[in-house]
């Protein structure tokens, strides 16, 4: 049975997610979703009280792949110098933000909506975190700055480039301008903390 109602709710998320991409959250009914699904509107009930729930479910499988890729380049830039950390670091939130970028779009705008934008502070708190703890291991590297204020600073700055690289058309990001905005945005967070 477990194997089965784990099969079900993925389906269901899934089916979510694409037609959120297809046709958007106003025309996302369940009825819609469980068709999609394979599986009767009854059985969606049984794991998703609306369709607020489904998007949330969606946010979260989203942020989790996201947050699953973040957390591996804060761990392997742990032990590089600056400027090689946060050329990794800028290279990973693009890639991170180009999983899916249509899925992205809708998402930035559903989450007010559907309350989950708690979830999405934590996130963010766990990332400032990890991106500190690096900073202050490289304190020798960086100018006199307040450690928390370089976090930041260099979280939002990164966050900010990658989300609105996303937000306009990704998918037609050729390979050289993608490094093109990984160069010059590790230039500007390099030249701030040095």
């Amino acid at each position: 049975m477990q194997a089965r109602s784990r099969a079900t709710v993925d389906a269901l998320v899934e089916a979510t997610a694409r037609i959120l991409v297809r046709e958007g959250f106003e025309k996302a009914s369940t009825n819609r979703i469980a068709e999609i699904a394979g599986v009767s509107v009854g059985s969606l009930y049984q794991y998703f009280p609306s369709k607020e729930a489904l998007v949330a479910a969606v946010i979260d499988r989203h942020n989790e792949e996201i947050m699953g890729i973040v957390r591996a380049a804060l761990t392997e830039v742990a032990d590089l110098p600056i400027d090689k950390a946060v050329r990794r670091l800028v290279t990973v939130a693009i890639e991170a933000h180009r999983i899916d970028p249509k899925l992205h779009r809708v998402l930035a705008e559903q989450i007010p909506r559907t309350g989950q934008l708690k979830d999405v502070e934590a996130f963010d708190r766990e990332v400032h975190t990890l991106v500190r703890a690096y900073l202050e291991s490289r304190r020798n590297e960086m100018r006199k700055i307040d450690p928390g204020l370089a976090t930041f600073i260099c979280v939002s700055a990164i966050e900010a480039v990658a989300h609105n690289t996303v937000l306009n058309q990704a998918e037609m990001l050729s390979e050289k301008m993608v490094r093109t905005l990984v160069d010059e945005t590790t230039r500007m967070v390099v030249g701030y903390l040095r």
